[in-house]
């Protein structure tokens, strides 16, 4: 019995590779435990296509996470906050920064995704790390006032 991997079976193969087996493994273990399914040309052809389909999501996403970082490097962000006796009254947290990052570059990034080893409590220009997946980081000017 010919099968196509959907998940990679550590004593067979890699997904995507087609392969014979014995019909009880093949129609038991793998067809009923989800790690294969039976090689007809249709399920391969939609499977071929498939992967087609993730490739191309995989460069849009690539393309569009670094059209952002462009973007993210290329202006600054301004935040203000209210003056204090020395610096500013409170401090400039992820939280802080990604709104400022929504409402002045329209681009929305999670809090999470904000490397601040500390919040900013002083004014001037701060650089910070952005995570923006795929491995993509941004670094982003963040310039704190007080007004």
């Amino acid at each position: 019995m010919k099968v196509l991997l959907i998940k990679d079976v550590k004593t067979l193969g890699k997904a995507g590779e087609i392969k014979e087996v014995k019909d009880g493994y093949g129609q038991n273990f793998l067809i009923g435990k989800g790690f294969a399914r039976l090689a007809t040309p249709d399920v391969v052809e939609n499977w071929k296509a498939e992967q087609a389909r993730m490739e191309k999501a995989l460069q849009d996403e690539l393309i569009r996470l670094e059209s952002e970082k462009v973007t993210l490097e290329a202006t600054e962000v301004l935040i203000e906050k209210r003056k204090a006796p020395v610096g500013i009254k409170g401090s400039v947290g992820n939280v802080d920064i990604a709104k400022a990052i929504a409402e002045q570059l329209s681009i929305t990034i999670e809090k999470k995704h904000i490397n601040l080893k500390k919040a900013l409590k002083s004014e001037g220009t701060h650089t910070v790390d952005i995570k923006l997946g795929r491995g993509i980081h941004a670094n982003l000017k963040v310039n704190v006032v007080a007004v």
